[in-house]
């Protein structure tokens, strides 16, 4: 399965396992708000743990079927949008663990999460604009600076996980190799908490917030709808596919 769901002493580990770079297509995410809600609800979980497998955490949207099937966007939308409000909206607390590229979709996973932590090998990127969409800057809002978003994303640049750590976003940085096992410690803190207390101190983090996390995806998606309509987008799209680099204007 490319999605697979381990439950042990308390701690509910969802892994990414799509080769080559864990780029989903429109089908898996909209097949994930469901596997992190049946993890969350289940009354034997405290902590939902989620992790990839690969070359890297997650290289957000599978581009290759977005060039070849454009009509599909408000499908792949739509699993963005419910994927990272599950997250957010999971009764217990999530903790996502992150190696090498964390792209687009990526950015929404871990901004709507509760904690990350991240191995010394992480970066954090929206290359939104050098692919013919928009959004992501909603969830990397709730990680970073506005100043230090707008810059990543005009400019579709990397931000290290060390850069994210000093700007607070990230609880932690650990070696590549211990990435699994100190995130799996981590979460076993979280899991031996009382289940109850998670439930009511996430509703209440969450119901403090000064912005609607979710609503401001949705208000970046209907961009990426003007967007996609564009020739500009299919000419980004081409040219990363087939190239692998940003067209030029």
């Amino acid at each position: 399965m490319p999605i697979h769901t381990e439950i042990k002493d308390r701690i509910a580990e969802i892994v990414f396992d799509v080769p080559p770079v864990n780029a989903f297509d429109s089908t898996t995410w909209n097949s994930l708000p469901t596997i992190i809600r049946a993890a969350g609800n289940n009354p034997e979980v405290n902590v939902v743990l989620i992790r990839a497998e690969g070359r890297g955490f997650c290289g957000g949207v599978d581009i290759k079927e977005m060039q070849a099937h454009p009509e599909r966007i408000t499908l792949l939308n739509r699993g963005n949008y419910l994927t990272f409000k599950a997250v957010r909206d999971c009764e217990v607390p999530v903790v996502v663990a992150v190696h090498k590229f964390v792209i687009g979709g990526g950015i929404g996973i871990c901004g709507a999460s509760d904690t990350i932590i991240a191995a010394d090998d992480a970066y954090f990127s929206l290359p939104e604009v050098d692919r013919g969409a928009m959004g992501g800057a909603s969830h990397l809002s709730r990680m970073l600076p506005l100043h230090k978003v707008r810059a990543a994303f005009f400019t579709g640049g990397n931000i290290s996980a060390e850069e994210a750590y000093r700007l607070g976003a990230v609880e932690k940085i650990v070696p590549r190799a211990a990435l699994v096992e100190e995130a799996r410690a981590f979460a076993a803190i979280i899991a031996g908490k009382s289940r109850k207390a998670l439930v009511l101190a996430k509703e209440a983090l969450n119901g403090l917030e000064p912005r609607d996390v979710d609503h401001g995806y949705r208000f970046e998606q209907g961009f990426t709808l003007e967007m996609y309509m564009h020739e500009d987008s299919q000419k980004a799209r081409d040219a990363f596919v087939e190239t692998g680099k940003a067209a030029e204007f």
